[in-house]
């Protein structure tokens, strides 16, 4: 799996992360319609009350367009979404094993005020690269292909939050498991606070055999 098309989207689940880490080139989609209830706009953490998921409020179009492409979707930021998400990170996982070894690196995404949607996603995806020490330069698309062509691997299927498959990701230890079992496929976060930096040999070592078109 040399080079792979993915969807850009909010500190991603771990399967993304597995791909992004399995791959030697990303390339991230930035021309397709904008749509809701993905993980564009939203991630999954555990909490003492179980899994939680946290929504980024985006403004709506009301232009004369039917649809957003994904790069010109705002955030509506007059709401404190940012001070919530952090609030809610900071009680799930300050317990957590590594949540004090990576605080700093991630509060600022949650202090600095963002335009749009994108913007958001991808700083956070440099956080969570500088975290896993993983140095892989993302491409942005130039132009949107419905069907890419090989060399390149189309996983943006991925970034669909409603009926997710059961990718069959290893166990690891999580913060919450003896009140709610494991819960699989969280966000990159929760791989992050419990495991530190063994969340990279973590993740080369998924088996992505059933992830793969």
């Amino acid at each position: 799996m040399k080079t792979i098309l993915i969807h850009p989207g909010y500190c991603l689940p771990i399967v993304h992360y597995a791909c992004i880490a399995q791959a030697d080139t990303v390339i991230f989609e930035a021309l397709d319609n904008y749509q809701k209830q993905s993980y564009r706009s939203r991630t999954k953490i555990a909490t003492a009350s179980g899994m939680l998921q946290l929504t980024i409020p985006i403004k709506h179009n009301r232009g004369a367009k039917s649809h957003q492409l994904t790069f010109e979707v705002k955030l509506e930021n007059k709401f404190h979404w940012q001070r919530d998400h952090w609030r809610s990170l900071k009680v799930a996982y300050q317990t957590s094993p590594f949540f004090e070894y990576y605080e700093d690196t991630f509060e600022p995404l949650f202090t600095t005020v963002y335009d749009t949607l994108i913007a958001f996603n991808l700083a956070c995806h440099e956080c969570i690269m500088e975290c896993l020490q993983l140095e892989k330069e993302g491409i942005y698309t130039e132009e949107y292909f419905r069907n890419p062509s090989p060399p390149i691997t189309n996983l943006r299927h991925l970034i669909t939050s409603k009926k997710e498959p059961d990718y069959m990701l290893p166990e690891y230890h999580q913060l919450f498991h003896d009140k709610h079992g494991y819960l699989p496929n969280l966000s990159i976060l929760d791989l992050l606070f419990n495991e530190g930096p063994n969340a990279l040999t973590y993740l080369e070592n998924v088996d992505l055999s059933n992830v793969l078109p």
